[in-house]
């Protein structure tokens, strides 16, 4: 068993790492306090190849592991929380298209994805419909060679601002669960789209949400991804990476403010010394650290099976998300209480870390429904065994 990184992996890292230094982190605060999405800093992410990180080389990404997007996450997660969470859903969207559309559908869009020309949007939570997302209202009704989409999506990552949207639609009866969603891909622009107001956040303020209003838009039966009442099957596996990808947001948060907090131990002194040489506040940055490297563990650890197709795959992304998430924000949390009133006030990142982190406990599922999944998972034969 070897926990170390490939050479390639390391290269990965680092390039994601130059990125973030030279292209993320000396504008996060300005984008934050400004509530600006970088779309231009975004198009030279596809340019690095951030955009099309695991999407299938012969559809122009780079076809890398769930394992590489997790490291190249986690190293840009470090520059700016909020921007990388909103790559982490471009690349989820590029990927479905990629791995489910016709071949008409994926030379239409997914280059341009993969170069930032495109950007996209992932649609499944509505105002009626979070944790319960099989209950989905939206509609997708056929009509010859068309569907005729109504109804409406909450909580939109860029939305307004993106090109493509993949929604998540009842083809089926209005009670047909699970099994009557189909995912189907529509331009943003497309007539009877309408978009509401950018919601004002606690935190990742650098992207926009918006709620997306469907009135009879029409879109081609040939724009759908894979048959008819496959959808909510695309998007339970697109979620099971989007739980990495935001997991591993939360462990470049982590790390960010783990470094800024013994930077700042070294630096402040307190009735005569500096504060790290206090036994109190070691203790605290020991926990900090120990607690980052047992989520980093879980993460590449769910991120390998999921690459190997195990079939607890998914159990492992939900354990990975929930833990890595709620460490993320309370490591984040730690550091804002160790620089005590600095950490407070905007000069310092930390009160922003901390806000970008809290939503991470919530989407892509929140921690509870993730708590769920797992113990629905070992209450079947023989797996709690298997998890050994």
């Amino acid at each position: 068993m070897d926990f170390s990184l490939t050479d390639d992996q390391k290269a990965l890292a680092q390039a994601a790492a130059d990125f973030a230094r030279a292209e993320l982190a000396e504008h996060a605060a300005e984008w934050d306090a400004a509530s600006h999405f970088p779309v231009d800093v975004i198009r030279r992410a596809g340019e690095a190849g951030f955009l099309g990180i695991y999407t299938p080389e012969e559809h122009g990404g780079l076809g890398l592991s769930r394992l590489d997007a997790s490291l190249i996450f986690e190293q840009l997660a470090q520059g700016c929380v909020a921007t990388t969470a909103y790559l982490t859903i471009h690349n989820m969207v590029s990927w479905m298209i990629a791995s489910w559309g016709d071949d008409a559908l994926r030379e239409r869009w997914v280059p341009a994805m993969v170069a930032g020309e495109a950007l996209g949007s992932y649609c499944l939570t509505e105002p009626g419909a979070g944790s319960d997302a099989a209950s989905l209202r939206t509609k997708a009704v056929r009509e010859g060679d068309e569907y005729v989409i109504s109804g409406s999506k909450m909580f939109i990552s860029g939305a307004g601002s993106t090109e493509v949207l993949v929604v998540m639609a009842r083809t089926g009866a209005p009670d047909s669960g699970a099994g009557g969603v189909s995912a189907i891909v529509v331009p943003a622009d497309a007539a009877g789209i309408e978009y509401g107001k950018n919601e004002e956040k606690m935190g990742w303020k650098s992207q926009p949400t918006r709620l997306v209003s469907f009135d009879g838009v029409r879109v081609p039966v040939t724009n759908r991804l894979g048959e008819e009442g496959e959808g909510f099957r695309f998007a339970m596996k697109g979620l099971d990476g989007g739980r990495l990808n935001i997991a591993s947001c939360s462990l470049g948060a982590a790390q960010q403010a783990l470094t800024l907090s013994r930077d700042y131990l070294a630096e402040r002194k307190q009735f005569g010394r500096e504060l790290n040489q206090f036994q109190a506040l070691q203790f605290k940055l020991a926990d900090m650290a120990t607690e980052l490297t047992a989520a980093r563990l879980m993460v590449r650890q769910a991120a390998w099976r999921l690459d190997q197709g195990d079939p607890e795959a998914p159990a492992h992304c939900a354990m990975a998300k929930r833990f890595a998430t709620d460490m993320g924000f309370s490591v984040c949390n730690e550091a804002l209480q160790l620089h005590g009133g600095y950490g407070y006030i905007r000069e310092y990142p930390l009160e922003r870390l901390v806000r970008d982190t809290r939503v991470h406990q919530i989407l892509e599922g929140t921690n509870e429904i993730m708590r769920l999944i797992v113990a629905r998972r070992l209450l079947a034969d023989g797996v709690i065994e298997a998890l050994q």
